[in-house]
């Protein structure tokens, strides 16, 4: 499952609102946990946070929490669930403001990916001034689990930086895709 993802999704540039917001609940979601908890998981939170929609995650209600806390597919922790909400809230926000949550989350890199050349994992940093300034901005618009850490690995997973290792096949077809 982690292969497929890697091979397949993780680093490719996304572009689309819904996506986007995914990986900002799912990152924030991993939080403490493995990745792979949250692949394992990530239909049921599909279902559950109804397909990723920002307006309709938005709309959940107090109610809804409470239903979502019973819901043993999905990490049932309140902080994180709210979370998700209130991110949503404020995804909606910024694209009424900037035209999309995808034109935002990509001015943090220019609008394109930054291609890194890290010859290992451990050159990795755990977070960038890029992902500090993303973490920042939106924890000024009130978004929760977005530290610099949690916006470093959604930059990772959604494309803003390319940070597959050179020796990786997926470095060079990341890098074809993206100039």
């Amino acid at each position: 499952m982690l292969r497929d993802y890697h091979d397949r999704e993780w680093g490719l540039p996304a572009h689309d609102d819904r996506v986007l917001f995914e990986f900002l609940v799912l990152e924030g979601a991993q939080a403490g946990l493995s990745w792979m908890t949250i692949l394992r998981k990530r239909d049921a939170y599909r279902a559950a946070f109804k397909g990723f929609d920002p307006a309709a995650v938005a709309r959940i209600t107090d109610a809804g929490v409470e239903r979502l806390m019973q819901n043993a597919s999905i990490v049932r922790n309140r902080l994180k669930i709210g979370s998700a909400i209130k991110n949503a809230r404020v995804v909606r926000s910024i694209a009424a403001e900037r035209g999309s949550f995808d034109k935002y989350a990509w001015s943090f890199v220019g609008g394109k990916p930054k291609r890194n050349a890290w010859k290992t994992t451990a050159e990795m940093p755990a977070q960038t001034v890029e992902a500090q300034a993303l973490s920042k901005d939106l924890i000024a618009r009130g978004a929760t689990f977005v530290g610099p850490t949690i916006c470093y690995s959604f930059m990772q997973a959604t494309g803003l930086v390319n940070d597959h290792v050179v020796s990786c096949f997926r470095y060079r077809e990341v890098s074809k895709t993206t100039g």
